[in-house]
This record gives C-alpha cells, structure tokens and sequence, in this order.
C-alpha cells in the first residue's frame, strides 16, 4: 500500500527560494501549497487543510508570526515551523509563543527541513498501527488501549480519558523527545499556565502508574519536555 502524501503549508514571499523549496519537497513526495502574503496563506490552510505548516517571518503585510497565531486559533494542534534569518532569544520566544514547535535558521539545508518535518509530523500525527492495536507491551505491564486499563501481575488499573490520551502520546513518542507545548496543545488545545500545572500533575500520575517496572522512565527534559524509555 502506497504511503499516505503529507500536505505542507509553505508561506514564503521570495519567488526562487519558494520555488526551490516546493520543487524539492514535492520530489520527496510532499504535496506543497506555497503562498507569498498573511491573507493568502489563511485563505489556502482553510482550503487544503495541511498537515504541517512552514511558515516564513518577514512577510509583507503580516509577519509569520501572526499567521500562526490565526492558524492556532483555527487549528490549535497543527505543527508549525518558523523559517528565518532572526536568531536572537526574543525573537526565538516570539515564535514559541505565537504557536511555533521548530524554528530553522536561514539559510538552511533541504535536508534539515525535511528532517525537522518528518520529526514534527512523527510527534504529532497518530501511529495507525498503534490505534489499530487492542494492546501493547510497555516495560512488564500490558496496556489495553481501547480498555483504558493498565495491567500487571494480574492486577489492573482504569485510566481516566486524559491519562489514557497522554500516555498514548508517550507510546506514540517511545526514546524521542516530546515538547510539553507539543503535548499541551494536543491534549488541551493551549498551553498557559493552567494548563502547564495539569500536565504535571497527569505527568506524576503516569509515573506512578508504571512504578513498579524501573525499567520505565519518563524522563524530563527541562525547559523543553520529555522523554519516555522502556
């Protein structure tokens, strides 16, 4: 069976870059959509319903951030990645929190964006062969994902919808790194402060739960996320 095609938002006003860069992910088979301005780029996500988006910074009319903060409001899940010659740390922060997940530095190699996409989209998209299970093995504990329940030792535990959606997310994400805003926008929809504090508080849950095997981390990752080995 033939890969499904992952659709990218390209948002970029310098003609021979974009060509470039639609040119070279539609080779690696990628459907691209590329619009030069803010109100074109609203219009096309609307329409296309991309899975990714990568979004230029200096745009004419409406920066890149902006865009994202649009695109957030529209779908607050999507992952989006900054591309742009402004490296200093405000304008790093700007772009976390308009809803960016990557920032890419200009000039970038092809093979860096790609990379970057297929790490986003690996995160943030479901592993269908995962959701199509009835369980899954996780250390020296079973998970029956459909059940909610975790079993050990002939003993279970129910998990409530949102411990079950996050760790879902951890198994989805197995010895990769997985930013918090990633996981708070998944699973809550924003990432304040409120927000943050529940996540660590489901976070200690899921720890506890899977105690007894220490060969089970959910290792934190500060300032960015984290990271679940078994």
């Amino acid at each position: 069976m033939d890969a499904i095609v992952k659709k990218v938002l390209y948002v970029e006003d310098e003609p021979f870059l974009g060509r470039i860069v639609k040119e070279s992910l539609e080779s690696r088979k990628y459907d691209v959509y590329m619009a030069a301005d803010g109100s074109e780029a609203i219009r096309m996500f609307t329409s296309t319903r991309p899975d990714i988006c990568v979004l230029d910074v200096m745009l004419p009319s409406k920066d890149g951030y902006t865009i994202a903060r649009e695109i957030r409001q529209i779908n607050p899940s999507i992952p989006i990645i900054f591309v742009t010659a402004k490296i200093q740390t405000e304008d790093l922060l700007k772009g976390f929190e308009s809803g960016g997940n990557d920032y890419l530095r200009k000039p970038f190699s092809m093979e860096e964006l790609i990379v970057r996409i297929n790490n986003l989209l690996s995160i943030t998209q479901p592993k269908e062969n995962i959701l199509l299970s009835e369980k899954i093995s996780i250390g020296s504990y079973e998970y029956n994902i459909q059940r909610f329940e975790l079993e050990r030792d002939g003993k279970s535990r129910k998990l409530s919808h949102r411990e079950a959606e996050l760790l879902l997310l951890f198994i989805q994400s197995k010895n990769r790194t997985i930013q918090r805003k990633d996981i708070l926008l998944k699973l809550w929809g924003d990432d304040s402060f409120f927000n943050s504090r529940n996540l660590d508080v489901y976070v200690t849950k899921i720890r506890d739960y899977l105690k007894e095997d220490t060969s089970i981390e959910i290792i934190t990752i500060k300032g960015v996320g984290y990271n679940f080995v078994f």
